[in-house]
């Protein structure tokens, strides 16, 4: 069976075999895997649109879209919604081509499993166009100046009460202070430190190098703190550190929720020696398996500063994001000047966020969020089960990421396989602190990033690497 398509723009002769032992799909599918693999079909070709194809060669339409599905599993095709179909730039390696050295650097990946992103595809576009239109109907002229530092304060209210319900941060709207993210909300902190005569700030031994660097270029020595199965060890925090920095709800890589007594060890610390706590509430609105962890924030508000942003529910680009701080932190931020200078966060998206928070659009869009990303981790955690039964899995009951152990000595080779076949994922001693001992191999899958119609290849994608 032959055919040559001129419809949707391409031309494609296609030559199929099909006997007694071979279906049409499957000869459909092996007959467009040669010719990308010789090289006639080159990387990034558009194919015929399935049903133009389907009436070319004679066949249902079904067969023609499960044979271009099972392909961008592969990794042979690429399909973004709304665009065509086109062939990979970068084939999936056969017995016949060997993995080299390292990946080519040329173009980027085809599947992103990065952690620390959420699918951007889910933003609510919908409810943001409506908010902004509420926002901008009651805005007061005012709020089109220059603002101060610590944001308009119709966010500043909402997210107290927001806060307040969801997370048990105790607050009331003065001592809230809008931020353009998490890094940011950050350098505000270090400056107040480096202002207090502080030299030094603890962080855990595994933990995001972004941060890590922030602090250590603001002038502070950042010495680790062991992570176990039960979080920090904030039971051995001294003297010789005047604040600390832990993501207590939802340890970023391992997945760890903080133990209660070592809670309660990092309040006892801070309100003995006058220290800090600087708590990343990181992923604490995404949870599957376990109830919702209360921020840390909650048990002492005059020792703790809470963190938090939109990046996860909403988008990083917003980058708006909340600091809730102790009073004398709070003035220190605002140094007392009558004109501190403008936030550096748009007025406008602040009121549109508060409209969100305020009408209740926030909580639903966390909770289709939340579903979705269960739903992945799902078919993620059942797939390895099957496909990579010797990959163990950590970090299952909350974020958007989890982190699979490897045996001794293959992160590397993992990390270099994954990136052949065109495979974004981090490995876990990227986080690990450089001062810290020596910790298990690993990688660390973000299930969050993907568009819905690219997860189903990332999935396949991920499984190949882990199963070969």
């Amino acid at each position: 069976m032959s055919s040559r398509s001129t419809s949707a723009g391409a031309d494609l002769h296609l030559e199929l075999t099909v006997d007694h032992g071979r279906g049409v799909r499957v000869a459909l599918t092996d007959a467009l895997r040669d010719a990308i693999r010789s090289g006639r079909l080159a990387p990034g070709t558009r194919l015929p649109a399935t049903r133009a194809l389907a009436t070319d060669l004679g066949l249902a339409r079904t067969t023609v879209v499960e044979a271009y599905a099972e392909l961008v599993a592969e990794g042979w095709l690429t399909a973004r919604r709304g665009s065509s179909t086109r062939v990979a730039e970068r084939a999936p390696a056969t017995p016949r081509d060997p993995l080299p050295p390292a990946p080519p650097r040329t173009s980027g990946p085809r599947h992103d499993l990065m952690p620390g992103r959420p699918d951007v595809a889910g933003f609510p576009r919908a409810e943001w166009l409506r908010a902004t239109r509420r926002a901008l109907a009651s805005a007061p002229d005012e709020a089109f100046g220059y603002g101060a530092v610590r944001g308009r304060p119709e966010l500043r209210a909402a997210l107290a009460d927001y806060l307040a319900r969801a997370r048990g941060v105790r607050a009331d709207p003065e001592r809230v202070v809008v931020c353009a993210g998490m890094s940011h909300g950050l350098t505000l902190l270090a400056g107040v430190l480096r202002r207090r005569g502080v030299r030094a700030m603890a962080v855990e031994s595994v933990g995001l190098h972004i941060h890590r660097n922030l602090l250590r270029d603001a002038g502070l020595r950042i010495p680790p703190m062991e992570v176990d199965e039960l979080g920090a060890r904030t039971d051995t925090l001294g003297r010789d550190v005047g604040a600390v920095l832990l993501t207590p709800a939802h340890q970023f890589p391992t997945g760890v929720a903080l133990d209660p007594a070592r809670r309660a060890a990092a309040v006892e610390w801070a309100r003995t020696t006058g220290g800090l706590v600087v708590e990343d509430d990181y992923d604490g609105e995404f949870r599957y398996d376990r109830q919702p962890v209360g921020a840390l924030q909650g048990l002492d508000p005059d020792h703790v500063v809470h963190l938090g942003t939109a990046s996860k529910a909403l988008a990083p680009g917003l980058r708006l994001g909340w600091m809730v701080a102790p009073a004398d932190v709070v003035a220190e931020i605002d140094d007392g000047s009558p004109d501190p200078g403008p936030s550096v966060t748009s007025a406008l998206e602040q009121l549109v966020l508060a409209d969100l928070l305020s009408s209740g659009a926030y909580d639903r869009q966390v909770r289709g969020r939340r579903r979705t990303y269960m739903r992945r981790r799902d078919q993620l955690v059942a797939a390895l089960a099957q496909r990579a039964p010797h990959v163990g899995v950590r970090g299952l009951a909350a974020g958007l990421h989890l982190v699979l152990t490897l045996p001794d000595g293959t992160e590397a080779d993992v990390l270099r396989s994954a990136a052949w076949h065109g495979l974004a994922v981090e490995g876990l001693s990227t986080f690990r602190h450089p001062g810290a001992a020596p910790g298990p191999a690993g990688i660390v899958v973000g299930y969050a990033t993907p568009s819905d119609s690219a997860w189903s290849g990332a999935l396949e994608a991920l499984c190949g690497v882990l199963s070969a």
